[in-house]
């Protein structure tokens, strides 16, 4: 029988269940969902304008945030983003990656997508029950692989889905008495929408987004398999100055957390989708919100501001998202950095994306 170097394993398993989802009960020791990871904002962009994006996308994230903003693209555009993970524990093998890719495919009517998620968790000690002796090691990991599809219902209706496989592998063992591996996989869809009125000209957008719908995940006991992180998104951007070479954009987003859990364990969809509810109801409501401002003809150089937010008793995650970008010709990189106090684990998390995006016309400046 074999146990885990415990401070590490604690440090990582802990603040996963905690801080990756901010979704600990004050009554249970476990977070609510399993695969927190899939909840973690892939971008640098949608980073720095408070973690929102579901209302206002406009490039290949969208996969992510709405699928269904995809129909709305032409052209190709493929991104990557790395970020090192929790830094104030200071490891440096805990790290998150996410590449995207899209293509707008005419014979089939719409625009085609596709990303992978990976989540490092770093290297563990296996040891023995009899004392510190070192048995082994192992690296833990997640990761995810989407394939979408978005096409528009109407002229200003955009819709999407989107297929997902979810690989989990926490420990190639069970602990103490329990056997088995501590790996497992399943699979999601997304589903969603994206509204941008012709009648506003293009200075409003509403998103809807219902994302990781799909059966519990099980890595030892069936019986105590944990749902996914089904997650009901609804967003709005709203663009509050446009001229030649300056544009201002605010996005606000609202999402629920779609899981029901209590002592006798949790609901499966699509029961959870109501039941959940009635757990503190909106109590539970993330809500994230942003400025981001462009300069240039097309754009150039992008400076953003948001603010995340989470209720005390459910998560408490507080902070603010700084961001910049820049453009050139079919190049983008941008930037973003948290900013929650020396305390907070999330604090001072700096993510980085690099775009390519070619063969399309150029996004207007929304």
């Amino acid at each position: 029988m074999n146990n885990f170097h415990g401070i590490r394993w604690a440090l990582v398993a802990g603040m996963l269940a905690v801080v990756l989802a901010g979704l600990a009960r004050p009554a249970a020791a476990q977070g609510e969902a399993a695969v927190p990871f899939l909840m973690i904002a892939p971008n640098a962009r949608a980073s720095g304008i408070g973690e929102s994006g579901t209302g206002s996308v406009d490039d290949v994230s969208a996969i992510f945030w709405n699928p269904g903003e995809l129909a709305f693209l032409d052209g190709q555009e493929i991104s990557l983003t790395h970020a090192n993970w929790l830094p104030a524990f200071g490891l440096s093998d805990l790290f998150y990656d996410h590449l995207n890719f899209r293509m707008r495919v005419d014979d089939i009517g719409g625009t085609i997508g596709a990303s992978i998620t990976y989540l490092n968790l770093g290297e563990f000690i296996v040891t023995g029950e009899e004392g510190p002796e070192e048995k082994g090691r192992f690296k833990a990991f997640e990761y995810a692989v989407t394939a979408g599809y978005s096409t528009k219902a109407f002229d200003d209706l955009g819709i999407g889905i989107n297929l997902r496989f979810i690989h989990s592998s926490l420990s190639p063992i069970g602990t103490a008495a329990e056997q088995g591996e501590g790996i497992a996989s399943t699979f999601s869809v997304d589903l969603a929408t994206m509204w941008r009125p012709t009648f506003l000209e293009s200075r409003f957008s509403l998103g809807a987004n219902l994302s990781n719908i799909g059966p519990k995940i099980t890595y030892i006991d069936a019986a105590q398999a944990d749902p996914l992180p089904t997650m009901l998104r609804l967003g709005f951007g709203f663009r509050i100055l446009s001229d030649e070479y300056n544009s201002m954009t605010a996005s606000l987003d609202f999402s629920r957390l779609l899981v029901y859990r209590d002592s006798t364990g949790s609901d499966g969809l699509p029961g959870s989708l109501v039941t959940a509810w009635k757990d503190n109801g909106l109590k539970k409501v993330i809500i994230g919100t942003g400025l981001e401002y462009w300069y240039g003809a097309p754009r150039l150089i992008a400076l953003r501001l948001g603010y995340f937010y989470e209720n005390p008793n459910f998560g408490n995650r507080k902070f603010l998202t700084f961001g910049a970008g820049i453009r050139y010709n079919i190049y983008g990189f941008d930037f973003s950095y948290i900013s929650a106090g020396s305390d907070h684990p999330l604090s001072d998390t700096i993510r980085f994306s690099l775009l390519i995006a070619w063969g399309g016309a150029a996004v207007p400046n929304m």
